[in-house]
Formats: structure tokens, sequence, C-alpha cells
């Protein structure tokens, strides 16, 4: 019998733990009881203010309909950090680490959008941020791989410390070809500092992608993410050496 592998799962803005879960099911059912997902809540509970983007528009497409239905303090909508009003800052990134520090301590993970990415940079450099060290240590080993859907890098001064010009960290990275949230000048600031990465283009939006070819796709990646896994989609080019070549229309 194959080992169980643990995978951090990290939900996006305005989603939570319960949420994701529930919104990757069929995956997690196609990927059987090889593969334990570990789901985690953001720190930051976030207010009605905060499920509209600066222009005052509703952020429906981040899952903060689905969250915001429900007075259930379990379902309530949570993020990593808020940005400022001029988007240079993450405001709540520190707590986040903080929370990410401690259960990493517990948790003997394998891999874990953007905070998964940046998580992944700063284990391979932790001492660029001390907080983050227990008794001098990372709290864990530097990620085997990691899965960015719809990712983007943080615009942040910490973010900058951390991913430098560029993180190694073998990264599948997953997007939208009609993703009107992380556009494709957002995807391409993680694509450029992304030095071992494959790039797979799905045809819909912002989320993860739950056809049959993507389900048995991402169900064998995680099973072996440095195999020679078929690609599901014929948006993407196939993996090219370390770098798959990326364009966008």
């Amino acid at each position: 019998m194959a080992a169980t592998k643990s995978i951090l799962v990290l939900h996006g803005y305005s989603q939570n733990a319960a949420i994701f879960s529930k919104r990757i099911g069929a995956l997690r059912k196609q990927c059987g009881k090889n593969v334990d997902f570990v789901f985690l809540d953001g720190p930051i509970v976030l207010q009605p203010v905060d499920l509209f983007d600066v222009d005052g528009g509703p952020l429906s497409g981040t899952g903060a309909s689905e969250a915001g239905a429900t007075d259930d303090p379990a379902l309530k909508p949570r993020g990593w950090y808020k940005a400022n009003h001029d988007k240079t800052k993450a405001i709540g990134l520190e707590d986040s680490l903080v929370l990410l520090r401690e259960t990493l301590k517990r948790e003997r993970l394998i891999q874990g959008a953007c905070m998964a990415a940046f998580l992944a940079a700063l284990l391979e450099r932790p001492e660029v941020y001390p907080p983050f060290l227990v008794d001098g240590k990372p709290p864990h080993p530097p990620f085997q791989f990691c899965v960015s859907v719809a990712g983007f890098k943080i615009v942040d001064p910490l973010s900058e410390v951390v991913f430098q010009t560029s993180y190694d960290t073998p990264t599948l990275h997953v997007i939208g070809k009609t993703d009107i949230i992380v556009t494709p000048e957002r995807s391409q600031s993680l694509l450029d500092v992304s030095t071992h990465k494959r790039v797979e283009e799905h045809d819909g939006g912002h989320f993860v992608p739950s056809k049959t070819s993507w389900r048995k796709f991402l169900a064998a990646y995680l099973k072996d993410p440095l195999g020679d896994v078929p690609s599901p989609s014929p948006l993407s080019a196939p993996p090219s050496g370390t770098v798959t070549p990326t364009t966008h229309m």
C-alpha cells in the first residue's frame, strides 16, 4: 500500500477551509485515501466591506457570496491578508505567517495561489524573516512541490525579500483563461519568479477546474509531481525541461 501523502491546502480570498474543502470534493474523492488534504483557515475574518474591490464591485467570483450567505462562524469569509487601498502592502501577512509556522511545526507536510508560493519561497530561505524561525531553525523543510491555482505574487516589501529574483520549488501553475480577477499580468508576476514551473491553462475562470480530465490530472500530479503526467488541456503546452514556456492571449 502506498504511503499517505499530506498536502497543505490554503483557500483563496473570502473563502475558508470548509468552503474550499467542499469545492474540491470531487478531486479529494479522485485522489482516494492515499492523499490527506490538510485544510487551514486564514486568520483574518473578513467584514462585508472587505468583500468588494477598490472600485466597489463585489468579489462574487472568489467565494464571497457563498461565505457571506450564512451567520455560521465556521463559514465566515476569511483571508490571509488584506491589501491596502494602494495595493502596496499586505496587511495581516505577518499574522498568517505565525499561524503557518505553528502549523508546519505540527504537520509533516509535503506541499501546500499566492500564499502557497510565498510560503514555498520562504521555506527555501527562512532566515530572511527571523520571526518565522523556531529556535533559530525553519519550522519545516522546503516543500517538495507547490500547486498554485490562480496565483500571483503578493505585493508587499516582505514579498520582495522572500522571493528575491526567483524561487526553486517545483510549482504547478493553473490559470483560467477567462479569469477576470487574476489577470494575465498578475499571473505573470508569479511566473516570472518561478524557476521550476509547469503551467496549465483551462478554459474557465477563477476556480479549480473540476472536469474529469482535470480531476484525473491533478490527482496524478499530486501523487507524482515530478513525473511525466500528461496535460489535461489542449490550451497548455507540454512540459519542456524544467520550465514550461507560457503565453497569454
